[in-house]
């Protein structure tokens, strides 16, 4: 055998062990039901979301909810994450497609409340260019469930289209392409915390759309104080 001919069948030996090594290495990505999740640009990547044993819970666009992939009926979802053992650092992930009511999403955070999650992760998709063959761990936002204890936050209320489709921020109504410029001014003078509701009707991809404005202002906390009564 010419020694250019072993060199080049040792280097493709190499490769494939590198391969396969990296392969064994990565972890398993988690099963999942397929939802066409909001887009957003100031995600932070969630790694742990891919794990086997990660709590995830899918809202579809037509409201039906799953556990993992399995189905479940809004009023079991409580009962179901009391009885399933988990660790104190545990997160939840919430992967809601963006079509869905809002109304259908409160069904999932709800139960996450009265389980004792303080927060929860809101998936996302954030098309990013990346190296082929890559594996691109998921993205998501911590959103606060209820109430921050501390005052002086912003307000931003988004009504659904029976009402207008009005957005209003500390009751002062703004565009759209206002919003982040709007926050930005209110989050520079002296809150860091952003409160966002919406009533029943919205769907769930315009909130994520606030809420990612809000990441972008420079919220450290954005919070749903919907659920102060939870």
């Amino acid at each position: 055998m010419s020694t250019m001919r072993f060199v080049c069948l040792l280097a493709s030996t190499l490769a494939t062990a590198a391969v396969l090594m990296a392969v064994a290495q990565s972890p398993a990505l988690q099963r999942g039901i397929s939802v066409e999740m909001a887009v957003t640009n100031n995600a932070a990547p969630m790694p742990d979301a891919d794990n086997h044993d990660a709590w995830i819970v899918t809202v579809a666009a037509d409201g039906s909810l799953y556990f993992g992939i399995d189905p479940v009926a809004p009023d079991d979802l409580a009962d179901q994450m009391k009885a399933r053992p988990r660790n104190r650092d545990q997160k939840l992930y919430i992967k809601a497609d963006a079509h869905a009511q809002f109304a259908s999403v409160k069904a999932a955070l709800g139960p996450a409340r009265a389980s004792n999650f303080e927060e929860v992760v809101l998936l996302a998709s954030q098309p990013e260019s990346h190296a082929p063959r890559t594996m691109v761990p998921p993205k998501g936002i911590d959103v606060q469930l209820g109430a921050p204890a501390s005052g002086g936050a912003i307000l931003v209320q988004l009504s659904g289209p029976a009402q207008g489709s009005t957005l209003t921020v500390n009751n002062r109504r703004v565009s759209a392409s206002e919003l982040g410029r709007t926050l930005k001014g209110f989050l520079d003078n002296h809150a860091q915390v952003v409160e966002v509701d919406a009533n029943d009707a919205v769907p769930f991809g315009d909130i994520m759309r606030i809420i990612d404005e809000a990441r972008a202002a420079g919220a450290i906390t954005v919070a749903l104080p919907i659920f102060r009564s939870l």
